[in-house]
């Protein structure tokens, strides 16, 4: 269960989440993660160091240093005490104009660097509209992974259509991309295909998390606007 916070709180509330959301939050059989901004990491590193909460951060370079203005490196975040890291969010892409050969170079860096990168792929509604979803998210899924072979993988679909609209793709559309995506894994990692984690992100909330993780296909979600208010907490917790 993965919270994406995008560019929202300050330290100062980062503290105060933790503060209120911790002693409710139950880790049992699953793994948490919770990725604020850049400068709120260090805070909810310490908040969370006495927990199994885990911390990612929202994108990494995949360069050690440089004159790349404004970036952050693996080895940087490593040192902060983050353990995972997004990676190719569909607001990346769009906004920030990362192509899948940049998400391939941050996905070999963070698996070098021992972080565990979250890999996102996702069509948007006119690509779905038109039939193109399976299509297009292969692409991205094998320029995105070339060269890549490893259990350590996380791959988030989240349809562009369902991020921050209020739309969730249904259960049944959201595992049949996931079976999908499961399938193009199986072709290129073989053996590791299984142990790779798929999540679906999209609107997730503590309505729909249920439903979403008795899919077969889904073994987690990557949360957005709720994972910053109580309902994460119900979210987490879902029976």
């Amino acid at each position: 269960i993965a919270g994406n916070w995008k560019m929202n709180k300050t330290c100062q509330q980062t503290r105060q989440y933790f503060e209120e959301m911790l002693p409710g939050i139950d880790c049992e059989g699953r793994d948490v993660v919770i990725c604020p901004t850049y400068l709120s990491l260090k805070d909810a590193v310490e908040a969370t160091a006495k927990t199994n909460v885990k911390i990612g951060a929202q994108n990494m370079h995949y360069e050690e240093s440089g004159a790349f203005t404004g970036e952050v490196s693996a080895e940087m975040l490593k040192e902060a005490g983050v353990q995972f890291v997004i990676i190719g969010h569909s607001e990346r892409r769009t906004y920030y104009a990362e192509t899948n050969e940049s998400v391939n170079k941050k996905v070999k860096k963070a698996l070098l660097s021992e972080l565990t990168p979250i890999v996102c792929v996702g069509e948007n509604l006119d690509q779905r509209q038109k039939g193109e979803t399976f299509d297009f998210v292969r692409e991205q899924i094998e320029k995105s992974l070339e060269g890549i072979n490893d259990e350590r993988l996380v791959v988030a679909y989240e349809p562009i259509w369902a991020i921050g609209t209020g739309v969730t793709a249904t259960s049944e559309q959201a595992e049949e991309v996931c079976e999908f995506i499961r399938g193009v894994l199986g072709e290129k990692c073989k053996e590791n295909s299984e142990k790779i984690r798929i999540l679906y992100g999209g609107s997730v909330n503590a309505s729909n998390i249920k439903e979403l993780m008795s899919c077969k296909d889904i073994d987690g979600v990557l949360v957005g606007g709720a994972s910053l208010k109580s309902d994460f907490v119900k979210i987490v917790n879902y029976e």
